[in-house]
């Protein structure tokens, strides 16, 4: 059997059959590729897998261990379903069990946030018309508006977002949609301006965000141009586009919205998956309870 090939044609499931999206497909690639570099012939050799397996957790932190393993027992799901195995699946006799850390979320600080719009807005405001602050703006705000994730912004098509009533239309992981609305009139007049400076380009190209040359803004331009900005505003902790994601689950649950409409804004499928917030949301609920509880600020009298 040759396993390349069979990675290749399991790879081709997952993209056209799955609809999983690239980001995905490239992490199982990587795994899979690494996976069979190390174990060579010995694919249904358990002892083999059980060292790799091993190895891994030497190289690596729990929740990357996590992931690669997931790939690969995928993989031998799909060998084991369409009857490409010459034997029975290795991994129905390996146990694998994880002790994660819990590793909360990581935040702006609300500061931070103003912080950097201000310093944006005040760079757009000297700038000449047509200049690229414009779009850089318009997605730090999609990212405190919507919650979305890197490629779900930079993958936006121009009929993806509805200008006139606010509404975004994202396409998730698993190729699931959502619609977010916006519902700050300053953002969308931002974005209006935005598309009616680059209008022929953005509908030449078809993705709402571009690039100088015409092209798709991509997700590692959208990085360095945070990271740039950031610097300018003086926020001296790094930011990521997901901590705007996180940022956005995190206020809002203090703000006391619900739950379900956070999981529904984040295209979570699973409800666990948002609760994670509600640790962040709690400590500051602590916070809020020890400085403003009246019970605190009174003096009680005791015999002695």
């Amino acid at each position: 059997m040759d396993m390349r090939e069979e990675m290749k044609r399991y790879l081709d499931f997952c993209q056209y059959r799955k609809a999983l999206n690239r980001n995905t497909l490239k992490a199982y690639r990587i795994d899979l590729n690494q996976y069979l570099c190390y174990v060579k012939e010995d694919v249904l050799l358990k002892s083999k897998i059980e060292e790799y397996i091993t190895e891994l957790h030497k190289k690596y932190k729990q929740k990357t261990v996590k992931r690669k393993i997931a790939s690969i027992k995928a993989f031998y799901k799909y060998l084991e379903e369409e009857e490409r195995l010459e034997a029975a699946n290795p991994f129905s006799k390996i146990r694998v069990k994880f002790k994660e850390a819990e590793c909360l979320p990581r935040i702006i600080p609300r500061n931070d946030i103003e912080k950097l719009l201000n310093c944006m807005y005040t760079i757009m405001d000297h700038a000449r018309k047509g200049s690229v602050i414009c779009r850089d703006l318009s997605i730090v705000e999609m990212f405190f508006a919507t919650g979305a994730r890197v490629y779900e912004i930079s993958n936006l098509k121009r009929q993806d977002i509805d200008l006139d009533n606010g509404i975004i239309k994202i396409l998730g992981k698993g190729s699931k949609e959502r619609y977010v609305q916006i519902g700050n009139f300053e953002i969308l007049q931002l974005m209006k301006e935005y598309y009616w400076l680059n209008q022929k380009k953005i509908d030449k190209c078809g993705f709402f965000f571009i690039n100088r040359k015409g092209g798709r803004f991509s997700e590692q331009s959208i990085r360095r141009m945070i990271r740039k900005y950031s610097s300018q505003a003086g926020v001296a902790i790094p930011i990521t586009p997901h901590m705007f994601r996180h940022s956005v689950a995190t206020y809002l649950l203090e703000e006391g919205v619900d739950i379900i409409y956070i999981q529904k804004l984040l295209g979570h499928s699973s409800i666990k998956t948002t609760q994670i917030y509600l640790h962040i949301a709690s400590k500051k609920q602590m916070e809020i309870l020890k400085e403003y509880h009246p019970r605190n600020h009174m003096r009680i009298q005791r015999a002695a």
